[in-house]
């Protein structure tokens, strides 16, 4: 018995040796039988591969790091979580993921070894947001910062990548005022704080590369808002969109951030991969989004005959030509015969990535090509290139990053201003046909009428806009200390832009066709800037807590010139554009500017505890857009955070919060968005040989505009951050305004470049909610909610009454307003609309404009729903808006012209007592008129848009392997399918105008990974 005991205890002593001795994660990583080698038959030095699968409480982990302790050699997961790697049964495995618990397990002669690895927090507090100088974690930053990744972007059929924003930001606007493929979209980033439009565009910086970030204008008028800067870029090759709101974010790009950063970061390779290739094909149909409702023959007539019954009178050949001369039978929709073509949509990217232990690359390069819905095979097509070199020393000290994006664009939409939108809108149903049986066009009917054939100007017309675009950037930083490292940023930009149209005399009628002559009109932009930024980067530790520190310069010069020439009175068709044939040529514009900007910045961070976090930044500009005395200015913020969560009193007394936040941040940044040289006088030649004349008037005590920006925020999370709540509240006042102030005629100029003692405010709520309503292993759900109410207001105009702003702008009101007369209802006696004329002076001015209605947006956001089953993803985006506008101005009804089914509905045959009598006297067009500038016509125009739609399938794994393929995916992708709205216009985006709306976009396409 005795000998049993003793047995026992022994066996027990080794069983407390093995436990101490080996680490519990290797027991809970047995594989079972199988998996194990014998060690009376494997050598220790002998090499062999081991494989298997890395996964988080998600499922698999593409791109983790394995690698074999002590050593370079090791490998990444691929798209499966899968891994390979030769080893020896001596071997450690480190597995890292950024976010991730490092896990580190023996091999112990397994040849398969899978690994679930834990999070530290979660995944939303640990990714990197770019910052533009710096990159800071989410959880540990101060200022306001929204971020779009690749996933949103790249499956667009979309030109711009501004459009990808749209719904998916708070506090960020983004317009597409018309959808002509390269036209700029509006981007506001938390409201209007200029006075002028042109005030307002925020700086936009492409992989740490300045550009202009105003539109190119000159060319075609389709382009409502100009040429997009940003159109020659490839989506897919875009990383993500960072945009920088408030004063600590801004502050540090002093002037140049006053409304707001836009950062756009380009797609890099990837060390210790191997190469690697991707490539994507998508193609759909595109037709525009929405048509309005418009009279039928039928009820255009009765209308017209309704008119001159009221007025008493017969009609005519010469003024009634629709009700004698024109088919009373013919019906024609014009809107879908002049823009309801369907697009045809192409896009195919390619791309190589991959690098070793030192140096990554990535190589890429795209076609798209987009058909335009007017008639004729007209077309947008861009192709761009992309490359990005980054390499590091084997000691880590030394590090380059070398970034070249180009990209060619061209667009042939008709050389015709946007009144052929608006000319399908107002062409009555039963106007002639536009092409006889033989093919030419039909003119007979039209010439006595006071449209011309629309088919004219299509076949005529034509013109060619093509841009060119090279952005490049080369970052070197070297590490001097453990603590300090000197960093270099050094970018170039070309942006040219070449528009050419011929008009040729065939457009008008035959009866005047040899009155006219053939012309052309040609229009040379170019745009080259390059800036360099040295800087030292200090990181230290201090106390519980790191320091950081930046300090730099920045000498940046832009360089533009804009050319415009027309010509005239070619003798045919063939030499038109030919300015060396032309009987005369004129140079509409001719400049040349040169912009310089210098700078030099700071920024110190410190972080204690990783729960408080303070944030200082300071920025002194230099501009050449002011006068010497006015030249340098002064900008700052500061901005903190603390992390409620860290404490104890919240761990201890709300479990139920994993993650809370609040920070806040005041600062100063400024604004020099003015014209070049408008301090200085101004001189032009004379069309005759030597002579000039002045043109601007000088005004050397002009300086910057200021922008005091304030913000608090609260960010919370709740049960392990399944749903996160961020709040924030902000309020911007601009100052110090940069106008044309007006001058009277008698001074020969009608205005100067000079400061006005305006204060803009902009002030806000801003709400961003992330719920993960279902996570299992194979199904997730996840919700995403951004909601913005904006405030804008001129909160202080001294001595308005002696400005002709008085005219636009109320004290106390936003800036976007209409002033519009009271309207009185229908006149009784005389059936016509009635307005109320406030000094009965018996005319209608602005002394008469007394109602203030607020145009533009009362709130919006977006709301994302992304589920996903094993294979197969779809989300979808809703935008909604709520917003106020005036109705689309049509013309008097009774005159020959269309009017909207809303009109007819409401007219009733003249039996409803709220619509005016139709007539084409001179006293109905004169009550009409007046109303329309009334607030008659003030109506709701809010919008619930499906904006995105997509539905993708990743291919299994394993039969894809067999035939060498890495990946593969199908997706379907479809932008804009429907607009709830009550508002009865074309383009709800822009309401009020004729403009033609965002295509309504169905692609589907193929991704596949070598």
């Amino acid at each position: 018995m005795k000998n049993n005991l003793e047995y026992r205890g022994v066996i027990r002593l080794c069983l407390l040796y093995i436990c101490f001795l080996v680490p519990p994660p290797y027991f809970a990583h047995f594989p079972h039988g199988h998996c194990f080698n014998s060690f009376s038959t494997l050598d220790t030095q002998q090499q062999y591969q081991i494989s298997g699968t890395v996964t988080d409480s998600y499922g698999p982990m593409p791109g983790v790091h394995v690698l074999i302790k002590g050593s370079n050699t090791g490998t990444f997961t691929d798209a499966n979580g899968e891994y390979s790697l030769l080893v020896n049964n001596k071997d450690t495995l480190v597995y890292s993921y950024l976010g991730y618990h490092t896990r580190e397990l023996a091999v112990l002669g397994r040849t398969n070894l899978d690994v679930e690895m834990q999070s530290e927090v979660t995944e939303l507090q640990e990714v990197e947001v770019n910052a533009g100088y710096y990159t800071v974690k989410e959880k540990e930053r101060t200022g306001s910062i929204s971020r779009v990744t690749a996933a949103d972007i790249e499956l667009q059929p979309i030109v711009s990548p501004l459009e990808a924003l749209q719904g998916r930001m708070a506090g960020v606007e983004v317009v597409q005022n018309n959808g002509i493929p390269g036209n700029a979209p509006l981007i506001r980033i938390r409201g209007q704080n200029s006075l002028r439009d042109d005030g307002n565009f925020p700086l936009y910086i492409i992989d740490g590369m300045p550009i202009n970030s105003t539109p190119i204008d000159g060319g075609n008028n389709f382009y409502l808002s100009g040429v997009d800067p940003l159109s020659t870029l490839n989506l897919s090759n875009i990383e993500s969109i960072e945009v920088l709101k408030d004063a600590d974010a801004t502050a540090i790009y002093g002037s140049r951030g006053a409304n707001g950063v836009v950062l756009v970061t380009t797609k890099k390779g990837n060390y210790r991969r191997k190469t690697e290739i991707e490539a994507r094909w998508y193609s759909g149909l595109g037709q525009v989004s929405n048509k309005e409702d418009l009279l039928s023959t039928e009820q255009y007539l009765a209308i017209r005959k309704t008119a001159l019954q009221n007025d008493g009178r017969q009609p005519d050949e010469f003024s009634d030509y629709d009700l004698l001369l024109w088919n009373q039978h013919r019906y024609t929709d014009w809107q879908e015969v002049l823009f309801g073509g369907t697009s045809q949509i192409m896009d195919f990217n390619v791309a190589a990535s991959g690098g070793n232990g030192t140096t990554s690359f990535r190589l890429g390069g795209s076609y798209h090509n987009e058909g335009l819905v007017f008639p004729g095979d007209n077309s947008y097509h861009k192709v761009t290139a992309g490359l990005n070199l980054d390499h590091i020393s084997e000691n880590n000290k030394l590090h380059m990053n070398f970034s070249a994006n180009y990209g060619i664009d061209q667009s042939d939409v008709p050389a015709y201003d946007n009144s052929f939108v608006a000319m399908s809108l107002t062409l009555p149903p039963n106007a002639p046909k536009l092409k006889n049986e033989d093919g030419s066009l039909h003119w007979e009917e039209w010439e006595y009428s006071q449209w011309d054939n629309p088919y004219a100007a299509i076949l005529y017309r034509n013109s060619s806009d093509v841009g060119h675009n090279l952005i490049a950037n080369l970052g070197l930083s070297y590490q001097l200390f453990h603590s300090l490292t000197f960093k270099t940023n050094m970018g170039y930009n070309n942006l040219t832009r070449d528009y050419k149209a011929s008009f040729s005399k065939d457009q008008y009628s035959p009866e005047i066709r040899e009155g006219q002559n053939h012309s052309s009109r040609e229009r040379h932009a170019d745009r080259k800037s390059w800036i360099i930024e040295p800087q030292f980067l200090y990181r230290a530790k201090m106390g519980k807590g790191t320091l950081d520190g930046l300090i730099g310069a920045t000498f940046q010069q832009n360089d533009s010139k804009n050319l415009i020439v027309t010509g005239e009175g070619f003798v045919s068709t063939a030499l038109i554009g030919d300015l060396a044939a032309a009987q005369s040529v004129n140079i509409i514009n001719n400049e040349i500017k040169r912009y310089k900007y210098n700078a030099v910045f700071a920024r110190f961070g410190y972080n204690h505890d990783q729960r408080y976090f303070i944030n200082l930044t300071g920025r002194r500009d230099g501009s050449s857009r002011f006068g010497p005395n006015k030249r340098f200015a002064n900008f700052w913020a500061i901005g903190g955070a603390w992390i409620l969560s860290g404490e104890n009193f919240v761990k201890q007394n709300l479990p139920f919060i994993s993650f809370g936040k609040f920070r806040g941040s005041y600062g100063i940044t400024g604004s020099d968005q003015i014209g070049d040289y408008g301090y200085m006088d101004a001189y032009e030649a004379t069309a005759g040989p030597n002579g000039i004349y002045p043109t601007q008037l000088t005004n050397p005590n002009y300086s910057w505009e200021e922008n005091k920006k304030l913000e608090t925020t609260l960010e919370l999370g709740f049960l392990n951050d399944r749903i996160t709540l961020g709040s924030s509240w902000y309020r911007n006042r601009s100052s110090n305004q940069l106008v044309g102030y007006p001058l009277p005629s008698i001074t020969g100029f009608s205005s100067v470049q000079a400061n006005l003692p305006a204060t803009v405010q902009n002030t806000g709520w801003e709400f961003e909610l992330a719920t993960m309503n279902i996570r299992s292993k194979n199904f997730r759900w996840q919700t995403f909610l951004n909601l913005t109410i904006p405030k804008n207001k001129l909160l202080s105009f001294p001595d308005i009454e002696q400005t002709s702003y008085a005219n636009i702008y109320r004290i106390g009101h936003p800036l976007n307003i209409r002033l519009l007369y009271e309207y009185e209802g229908v006149d009784p006696e005389t059936g016509l609309y009635r307005v109320n004329d406030v000094n009965e002076d018996g005319q209608y001015d602005f002394n008469d404009a007394i109602v203030v209605k607020k145009l533009g947006r009362e709130y919006f956001g977006g709301l994302t729903n992304k589920f996903s089953y094993k294979g197969m993803e779809l989300r979808f985006l809703w935008e909604f808006v709520k917003q106020s506008a005036l109705e689309r101005e049509t013309s008097l009804p009774g005159y020959k012209a269309m009017q909207t089914a809303q009109f007819f509905n409401e007219w009733q045959y003249g039996q409803n007592n709220n619509v005016q009598t139709v007539s084409e006297s001179f006293d109905a067009g004169t009550a009409y008129y007046n109303a329309l500038f009334s607030e008659r016509f003030f109506t709701d125009a809010s919008f619930l848009r499906l904006r995105t739609l997509s539905l993708s399938y990743d291919l299994p794994a394993k039969p894809l392997k067999d035939i060498g393929l890495k990946g593969c995916s199908l997706f379907l992708q479809a932008q804009n399918l429907f607009t709830l709205t009550d508002y009865n216009s074309l383009n709800v985006e822009n309401p009020g105008n004729a403009t033609l709306p965002a295509l309504k976009t169905l692609t589907l396409g193929v991704q596949i990974n070598l």
